[in-house]
Formats: structure tokens, C-alpha cells, sequence
């Protein structure tokens, strides 16, 4: 394994950190918990290869996260960096105290070694974790009950732009990828600022996770979109950890030999990437940019998500996971729309479309294709 130095905290962590938030479940709906004889042994696969930075939170696989992690660390802990987060952003301190305390014993440990407020934005640093949330981390800190006040980041490059001026965080963990670049300069310059950077969705979520005919030809001698996609993320040379959440023991064992190699991209690798990105991007673009004026839509219909399915397959050429994005949407999985079937071709939308794009007709061609 080849390790980093995380920033400002000065551990040295694994390239390859275990995202703890798509572990093997068993059970229905509510009631399902995470599958302990498989779990378990995967993350100690896992370390037993180097890998040495974990990350949990409460709320993953159902609130059952925390505790698998923990009973995990049993004879690792010493050796182990372990993230949790914090996701209360209200004024009673005894709520925020209490999800600490409550971490603390899920993990089973006495202190926590990266400790986040969990989905920091603008909005909720200025409003909350400045004036108040920082207060109680300092006081958690001076307790030793956490090491590292740390954050998780879901804003634009302004906003993280911003979060590493005040010089607040000693790392931040931040979603980069092949398909999400927009944060590169705000990476850049948390770097700089000795800021620890952890890229969560190397693979874009699963999005990368797929076969594709147009990604995989990219860089001789990866076909493999999902290595393409973490190489690309450790490239970057301001990148600390490129943290995967791993599912399966098959996972871990393809990352755990891509991360213990020492040669990720050429230059000329990147720049062939870069080059066919944008290219594809653009493509992209022509159909559905993503900015959501045509919403919302009387009948409730995903139409930004619907296209960006169709675009993973008609552009990327990740048709499955194009296929299974589609299925999701109003199954109450990760998208609360509907499926373009019940689009009454009322036109609302075209009439909000600044690119005056033939919604209702693209939305059926979508609705054929991801059936």
C-alpha cells in the first residue's frame, strides 16, 4: 500500500481509504442490518493490505455502520485512522453532544481521529458552524474525545474556496471524480493550505462503476472504468485519500491492488482524458445541462435526473448503471420523481428551457432506451 500524509494532521493514511456506507445488508426496508460474516471480514481484508483510513457515519446502512466499524477495530484500533461525522446543525448543544457520545459508543473506542461536521456548505458554515458548532468541537477536542476537526463538503468551488480561507478544517472530505471536476481548484488550494483532502465517489457513486465502450478505451491498457476512475483520482497529486465505499470482497481486492501501485496516470494520460471529457462533456451539454429551470413539474417527473441517465449511456456508454438510475427514480431509493410515463405533454417545461431543448420528445426517446 502507498501511504500520504493527510494535510495538517500529519497521519500518514493509506491512498485507499474503506468508505464504510455500502456494506453487504441483510433484511428488508427498516429492519435490514448490515451482514456481519461479510462485512467484517472485507474490511479486514482491507487492512490487512494497508489499508489504514476508514470512514463511517451515523445514518449508513440504516444506523448500522458505526457499529460493525467498531466491533471491526477489535485488535486494529492502534493502527487504524478512524472518520466519523457529526451531522446536527441545530442550536441545542446537548443534541450535538449527544451524537458524539453516541459514535463514541457504536465505535467502541474513546476517541475519534477525524471528527466532521457531516455536508458543510456555505450556508451552514456561516449560519452554524462558525458562531456555534465549532465551539463544541473545540470543546470536544480539549477533551480528547476527537483528534482532528475535520468536515465533509457538498458545495461549489466558491464555497470551498471560502472554507479553506478561514483555515477551519484540518482535512475535508469532498466528492471528486472523473464525471465531477469542478472542485479541482478549491483541491488545489486546500493543498496548499496543508489541508488534508479525502475524494469521496471515485467512482462517481457506481456511475463508474460499469463497462463502457467510450471510457474504457481512453488510457492503453485500462478497460476497467472503475480503475480508470480511481487511477484518475490519484493522480492528482492534492489528493490525500480516495476514499471507496466497498460492497464485496471482490471490491476490495481489485482496489487494494490498484492503490498499491505506484504508477497512476501519465501526463499524457491525463491529458487524454481531460481532452475526451470535455469532448464528451459538451455532448452532454447539447442535450440537458443540468440546471434545472424546467423544474418543478406538475406531475412530478425527474426530468434533470431522467436526463442525466440517458446521458451515462448515450454519451458515457454506461448503459447498466444508465438502466439502473433509471429503475430507481420513485422506488424510493436516492430519487423521490417519477419516470417520464406519466409526462401529460403539458409543456411547461420547454417553456422554461433555456436551451429551448424539445423536452417532451427527448423524454420519451429516454423513457425507450432505459426501459
Amino acid at each position: 500500500m502507498i501511504y500520504r500524509t493527510l494535510g495538517k494532521t500529519g497521519l500518514r493514511v493509506s491512498q485507499l481509504g474503506f468508505g464504510a456506507m455500502r456494506l453487504p445488508m441483510v433484511g428488508e426496508g427498516a429492519d435490514a442490518l448490515i451482514d456481519r460474516d461479510l462485512a467484517i471480514p472485507m474490511i479486514h481484508r482491507a487492512f490487512e493490505a494497508g489499508v489504514n483510513y476508514i470512514d463511517t457515519a451515523v445514518g449508513y446502512c440504516n444506523q448500522d455502520s458505526q457499529r460493525v466499524v467498531g466491533t471491526a477495530l477489535k485488535g486494529w484500533r492502534d493502527r487504524i485512522v478512524l472518520s466519523t461525522k457529526n451531522h446536527y446543525f441545530g442550536e441545542d448543544e446537548k443534541a450535538w453532544w449527544d451524537l458524539l457520545e453516541q459514535s463514541l459508543e457504536r465505535l467502541q473506542v474513546s476517541c475519534i481521529d477525524i471528527y466532521n461536521h457531516h455536508g458543510v456548505n456555505a450556508g451552514s458554515y456561516a449560519e452554524h458552524v462558525a458562531p456555534r458548532l465549532s465551539i463544541w468541537m473545540r470543546k470536544a477536542q480539549k477533551q480528547g474525545l476527537i483528534k482532528h476537526i475535520c468536515c465533509s463538503f457538498h458545495d461549489n468551488n466558491a464555497a470551498l474556496m471560502q472554507l479553506v480561507a478561514s483555515g477551519y478544517p484540518s482535512a475535508i472530505t469532498l466528492q471528486y471524480n472523473l464525471l465531477d471536476r469542478q472542485l479541482e481548484e478549491g483541491i488545489a488550494a486546500a493543498h496548499a493550505a496543508g489541508i488534508g483532502v479525502v475524494a469521496m465517489g471515485p467512482v462517481a457513486g457506481g456511475r463508474l462503476g460499469d463497462t463502457s465502450s467510450v471510457l474504457g478505451g481512453i488510457v492503453p491498457g485500462i478497460a476497467r472504468v472503475p480503475e480508470l476512475a480511481l487511477r484518475f483520482v490519484l493522480a492528482n497529486p492534492n489528493v490525500d485519500v480516495a476514499l471507496s465505499g466497498m460492497g464485496s470482497l471482490q471490491m476490495v481486492e481489485e482496489n487494494v491492488r490498484i492503490c498499491a501501485d505506484p504508477v497512476s496516470l501519465s501526463a499524457a494520460d491525463q491529458t487524454a482524458i481531460t481532452t475526451q471529457l470535455e469532448r464528451l462533456k459538451k455532448m452532454a451539454d447539447l442535450y440537458c445541462t443540468g440546471c434545472n429551470y424546467c423544474m418543478p413539474c406538475p406531475q412530478g417527473v425527474a426530468i434533470p435526473t431522467i436526463f442525466e441517465c440517458y446521458n451515462r449511456g448515450r454519451v458515457y456508454g454506461s448503459w447498466a448503471t444508465a438502466k439502473a438510475g433509471y429503475a430507481g427514480i420513485g422506488a424510493g431509493s436516492w430519487d423521490p420523481g417519477r419516470k417520464a410515463s406519466v409526462c401529460t405533454d403539458c409543456g411547461g417545461c420547454e417553456t422554461k428551457c433555456p436551451q429551448h431543448l424539445p423536452i417532451r420528445e427527448k423524454l420519451k426517446e429516454a423513457a425507450a432506451a432505459l426501459a
